[in-house]
């Protein structure tokens, strides 16, 4: 289990940046999950009721980070829900890296959640993954929602 992730949403001109920053490159993922789902409404009205697995491999860090990101977008597009916990697992995998995650949310309500999108498709651009110099790692996108 990591621990808690930092994140932040931030202006771009193209739309929404999302910006996790964490311990382990796990938590950065997760805090840039839950940033992306800040995009859309505040992850804390967000209740933690339903669970879905999701699973993604990628040859790069800045891949995984597009895949998982959308994967996650896919999920709420579908299942018409917004995820506010994040839990990650990532490995090294036969052609590169491999994430694992159980997130946690429920079904959007319009009245409860207030959202500011709807997500039916996101568009991602600069890619960011790295460690900084202080040994926390970063995950970073901008979201065209």
């Amino acid at each position: 289990m990591n621990r808690e992730p930092q994140w932040e949403t931030f202006a771009h001109e193209a739309d929404v940046g999302v910006r996790g920053r964490g311990a382990t490159l796990a938590a950065a993922f997760a805090g840039a999950a839950t940033a992306m789902t800040a995009a859309i409404c505040d992850p804390a009205r967000v209740g933690a009721g339903d669970t879905v697995h999701i699973e993604c491999a990628a040859p790069d860090r800045e891949t995984l980070l597009l895949d998982w990101l959308n994967a996650l977008v896919y999920e709420m597009a579908t299942r018409h829900m917004l995820f506010s916990r994040f839990e990650l697992a990532i490995e090294p995998g036969q052609a590169g890296m491999r994430l694992q995650a159980s997130v946690w949310g429920e079904p959007v309500d319009v009245a409860q959640h207030q959202p500011a999108a709807e997500v039916k498709g996101a568009t991602f651009c600069e890619l960011a993954v790295r460690q900084e110099p202080d040994g926390q790692w970063l995950a970073q996108c901008v979201v065209d929602v």
